[in-house]
């Protein structure tokens, strides 16, 4: 899950996994799965940041580096 913030400014937490589409439209509106629509404060960089970091954290991936061998 991820932690986001509602427009109105209440936080909560959305499960990750649920996600289609991120757009900056020019708020950040989020599509679930199901059609659902959720607009957010945080900007769509951040969402996909956020998504990233929960999808490395549940597959035991660390950060990945571009570092040559």
């Amino acid at each position: 899950m991820i932690k986001l913030t509602s427009l109105q400014g209440e936080e909560f937490f959305l499960s990750a996994d649920l996600i289609e589409k991120v757009e900056q439209v020019p708020d950040t509106l989020i599509t679930l799965i199901s059609g659902k629509k959720i607009r957010v404060r945080e900007d769509a960089d951040s969402v996909v940041e956020k998504y990233m970091e929960y999808k490395r954290k549940i597959h035991g991936f660390s950060e990945v580096r571009n570092e040559q061998v």
